[in-house]
């Protein structure tokens, strides 16, 4: 039996939806654990390319059996969307999908306080989605918010959706200026996705300690990225919940005690969607590079990356913060073709050198990075499978990277595609 926890070590978009797709071929259980449909996994399959939001990595091996944790906020509409379009393409979701019945729903009133805020001229713009994740989890921190469960019970439904609507409604018209659809049309909704929601529903704590107890293989999938965690990233410019490693125990009710191994995975640069500091940041011909070659698109929003060298600062906060003892090196190939390739080792503000990570957003903001540099290569890493036959330039990198981290490679992704992959070490 093992329960491992894999986290995104930066802001996100690491790659870590091919990594769990990867790992699943050897677990029982893929379990999701914080996030809502703001996240954005994606997996190749059968030559296609397909982009999860809600439902886990591992839905794509048929033999393995998926979590919705209660640490999650759910949009039913999304939720069923992307279960629909997983059916066309011939998957079976019963008994393979669990949805925790503690989970909290996303309503139409937070993707408008979301949106509402967001464009306002009163509030400062964290760059969000704009679909409901931030209220959905202010309204569960202030105990207002609606749960999974609840739809068992229409009348209790429609009493709690009655005092929230007519608080939200107020609270909108003052603010925003903006009107809540009618009532009875919002629960109306809510409703025509009640059957199929419930169907799925389980008490996913005492699920998971059952497979636990059964010595069970379980791989803890969050979403967003170490720098976004609501309590240790780049605040305010963050995500709503715990996306660090410990919050795959609350998000799934796992003990603490039980968690057996924590997988980071890391770009071989960085990126970040959205506003917030980001000290390596390329303004320049290579961050252009960086976005080109490897692609980087938001999977969710569709907007630009922002793109820059590797950070050893961001790296080693996530390791020791999330009790890492093995990482994952994604994107390495889209370095190819570099001739000088930096890396962060510190932040310098006020001649003062920060070689860890500051809370304080303005001497993230306004700090120099301290770069060492690396040597290039110009042979293509693109598919290699075998670390010794990548070019001895990238390997020093590697290698250099793994020191400064304090960390080992456990796998090396030269690709998008799982056979793209150099494999170091089993997590199991």
């Amino acid at each position: 039996m093992s329960v491992a926890v894999v986290v995104g070590m930066q802001w996100g978009d690491e790659g870590k939806g091919k990594i769990i797709d990867l790992l699943a071929e050897n677990v029982d259980i893929v379990a999701r654990y914080q996030g809502g449909h703001n996240a954005g996994h994606t997996i190749c399959f059968n030559d296609k390319q397909f982009v999860l939001h809600l439902i886990p990595s591992g839905i794509f091996h048929e033999d393995k059996l998926c979590v919705i944790g209660n640490g999650v906020v759910v949009d039913p509409q999304a939720l069923v969307d992307e279960m629909r379009q997983l059916e066309e393409t011939g998957l079976n979701l019963e008994g393979r999908l669990i949805i925790s019945d503690r989970a909290n729903v996303i309503m139409p009133y937070h993707g408008t306080s979301d949106k509402g805020r967001e464009s306002g001229s009163g509030f400062q713009k964290i760059g969000t989605t704009g679909r409901g994740i931030g209220p959905s989890y202010a309204d569960k921190i202030a105990r207002a918010g609606i749960r999974i469960c609840d739809l068992h019970n229409e009348t209790y439904l429609t009493e709690r959706l009655r005092a929230n609507y007519d608080e939200k409604q107020k609270v909108l018209q003052t603010l925003y200026g903006t009107e809540l659809p009618d009532f009875n049309s919002l629960l109306d909704e809510l409703m025509s996705y009640r059957e199929t929601i419930l169907k799925y529903i389980a008490d996913t704590h005492t699920f998971m300690c059952d497979q636990i107890s059964q010595g069970k293989n379980i791989l803890c999938e969050g979403a967003q990225g170490t720098m976004l965690d609501v309590d240790h990233g780049t605040y305010p410019f963050v995500t709503s919940s715990n996306s660090t490693a410990g919050g795959a125990c609350t998000g799934l009710g796992i003990p603490p005690t039980k968690i057996d191994r924590v997988l980071g995975v890391i770009k071989a640069y960085t990126t970040r969607v959205g506003e917030g500091p980001f000290p390596t940041e390329l303004l320049d011909a290579d961050g252009e590079r960086l976005g080109k070659v490897g692609h980087e698109f938001g999977a969710t929003t569709g907007r630009a990356r922002r793109c820059g060298w590797f950070d050893a600062v961001v790296a080693r906060y996530g390791v020791h913060l999330n009790g890492v003892d093995a990482l994952v090196l994604t994107k390495v190939d889209v370095l190819d073709g570099f001739n000088t390739i930096k890396v962060c080792t510190g932040y310098k503000y006020k001649e003062k050198i920060f070689p860890d990570m500051p809370a304080d957003p303005e001497v993230i903001a306004n700090c120099d990075p301290v770069y060492v540099e690396f040597d290039g290569w110009s042979e293509s890493t693109l598919g290699i499978q075998d670390y010794d036959k990548l070019p001895q330039n990238a390997k020093n990198y590697i290698d250099r990277l793994s020191e400064l981290v304090e960390t080992p490679f456990m796998m090396i992704s030269t690709g998008p595609d799982r056979e793209q992959t150099i494999l170091r070490e089993s997590l199991f």
